[in-house]
């Protein structure tokens, strides 16, 4: 597995100071903390390597070989949460025979701390996603799914927040919208809900109420879409604010460096998706350390 570490801003050097206007209030040392997020997406059951002789993905990917690299990059940093933003479902026999069990044992196993839910999640419909939820050992997070009516009521909450080395770092998931993409029997009563509108109540509710230091979005949206009025990753960080990171997934999107966008109140949002099938492994690391701008707080960098 290609381990890539994406420069996460367009700073000279590789380092940004004060990006967006981030506090560390949790923090009373005031020590510098490094928060690393490591995160994958659109992984559709691959548990193997691809054959050598694959004329796209010769001998990539495979659990066994993210499971290794998870775990060194743990032992460098245990300040790191594990994320992944979908599609964890379909696209091997493994699903086909197991619906999701092997996936999800095996995800507890590595670590992972939350996902969210891609369209091709429901393939097994409702009751087959709830019938894998006791193998998972991490949170599954989506503020713009109403799953009030449904027999996923209680397993899928908005937003999680997590602790690491005195950061408070909020995770929310955002979902594309299933009508068109899955069959309507296979979600039922879901109701789908504007991601803008939810992705900005649910930032604003774990910067204020939550006392968040930093905030993740789990985007299912997608990237980019010849239509500007589709809803994606880019138009997502455009119109919102208050998210310091969107960990995209959907659109298969192969990135070589994230991109950094600026939201409507100026501050910068960096978006990052690597590609799918597991043959990537995503990591943005956080530098937190006493700053300027606030007098109790501390300004963050971001580092390659």
């Amino acid at each position: 597995m290609k381990r890539r570490r994406f420069l996460k801003t367009s700073a000279v050097g590789g380092l940004a100071a004060g990006v967006g206007s981030l506090g560390l209030q949790a923090c009373a040392s005031r020590r510098e903390q490094r928060i690393t997020v490591l995160h994958t997406n659109d992984v559709h059951s691959h548990i193997d390597p691809f054959p050598k002789d694959h004329g796209i993905y010769p001998d990539l990917g495979g659990v066994a070989r993210r499971a290794g690299l998870i775990q060194r990059l743990r032992q460098e940093n245990p300040n790191t949460l594990l994320l992944d933003a979908g599609d964890i479902f379909q696209g091997t026999p493994y699903f086909n025979f197991y619906g999701g069990e092997l996936e999800f044992r095996l995800m507890s196993r590595m670590g992972y701390d939350a996902a969210t839910l891609g369209n091709h999640d429901f393939d097994n419909g409702l009751s087959g996603l709830l019938a894998q939820m006791p193998y998972a050992d991490f949170a599954f997070l989506s503020a713009n799914y109403d799953f009030t009516d449904t027999v996923l009521h209680g397993y899928v909450q908005p937003s999680r927040v997590f602790e690491r080395g005195g950061v408070r770092i909020g995770v929310f998931g955002i979902g594309i919208r299933l009508e068109g993409l899955v069959d309507p029997a296979l979600y039922g009563e879901t109701r789908y809900l504007d991601p803008h509108e939810l992705a900005l109540d649910t930032a604003r509710r774990l910067r204020e109420d939550e006392q968040c230091d930093l905030v993740i979005c789990l985007s299912h949206l997608g990237y980019r879409y010849r239509d500007p009025q589709r809803s994606s990753d880019i138009t997502l960080a455009r119109q919102t604010e208050g998210i310091d990171l969107i960990i995209g997934g959907h659109t298969h999107t192969f990135m070589e460096r994230a991109q950094v966008e600026t939201n409507r109140a100026g501050e910068r949002v960096i978006i990052n998706q690597v590609g799918c099938y597991g043959i990537n492994l995503g990591q943005v690391d956080f530098t937190l350390r006493p700053g300027p701008q606030k007098p109790t707080g501390m300004g963050v960098s971001i580092e390659v």
